[in-house]
């Protein structure tokens, strides 16, 4: 009672970024144990305690118990806990704890990785500004033109599709950002009109300047095709209801959903994302066919 009367007490301003971690001797749930037991009470109180200072857990990835007592027929019970405070979760939204081998301690060992952005799906999106780009043209006759040595008809349309979609996301990486190409001709022509309010500006100047301008007009409308290709009524309805909350919800089922670990046949840890990926590939490779 002394401990959750102090945990109850802590102050912590909300635009703080909280990390608080270690032995806390407490259960959740009557799941963090192996056995049947522990006080409820004592869990009703300490998730009062965690809600009222507005926490949110770091889940515990690989490890469902965090203490042992050691014995042939173990206890095990999860005492150790990892929280952080919603600005934590805004700054380092990829913040995950790992457990370690246990070799002396009846606790757990556990590291905590933080990171600072989540990763997101590469969606392919096609963008509907592209048509009024003088090299679209031949960008997507060059990789329909490409043999894809398929007999069946919609198995070849599907890989031309398939072609296509990769030429044209490695031809979108070499287009410069509309935003910032935008600024910087802005920049250019308030430098020339600069100089205009105290010389007359040369032929060469000029002519640059008028370049310039019909080029600034081609990219204003490509980024009002970009923006009217994304202003659907949905956006207009919903658009402004990506809060801050909704990316710590977000966040929180990262953190619960996220595959930290896998064992390959070694029985070697892999964390990278190629390799779980490798991993799983081959899982499912082995599987398929069999029942």
């Amino acid at each position: 009672m002394e401990f959750i009367h102090w945990f109850l007490n802590i102050h912590m301003p909300d635009d703080v970024d909280w990390i608080l971690m270690g032995d806390f001797n407490l259960m959740r749930a009557p799941s963090d144990r192996n056995r049947p037991g522990g006080d409820v009470n004592d869990m009703l109180m300490f998730n009062e305690a965690i809600s009222n200072q507005g926490l949110v857990e770091l889940p515990l990835h690989g490890r469902k118990f965090s203490w042992s007592n050691m014995q042939h027929d173990p206890l095990l019970v999860k005492l150790d806990w990892f929280f952080t405070s919603a600005s934590w979760m805004t700054s380092f939204p990829n913040t995950i704890v790992l457990p370690l081998a246990k070799p002396i301690s009846d606790h757990l060992p556990c590291v905590i990785k933080i990171g600072t952005s989540i990763p997101k799906a590469r969606v392919f999106r096609f963008e509907n500004y592209w048509l009024h780009h003088f090299d679209f043209k031949q960008v997507v006759a060059s990789a329909w033109s490409i043999p894809v040595g398929n007999l069946d008809s919609v198995k070849s349309l599907n890989a031309k599709f398939k072609i296509l979609r990769r030429a044209l996301k490695l031809w979108a990486k070499s287009l410069s950002c509309l935003k910032s190409t935008i600024a910087k001709l802005n920049e250019l022509l308030f430098m020339w009109d600069f100089f205009e309010e105290f010389r007359e500006l040369d032929t060469h100047e000029w002519s640059c300047r008028a370049i310039l301008k019909e080029q600034l007009l081609i990219l204003l409308r490509n980024q009002q095709i970009y923006w009217k290709q994304r202003g659907k009524i949905k956006g207009v309805k919903f658009g402004d209801e990506n809060t801050k909350k909704i990316h710590t919800k977000a966040s929180i089922n990262y953190r619960h959903n996220h595959i930290a670990i896998l064992h390959n046949e070694d029985q070697m840890e892999i964390s990278d994302h190629a390799g779980k990926a490798a991993i799983l590939l081959d899982a499912f490779k082995k599987r398929m066919g069999t029942s």
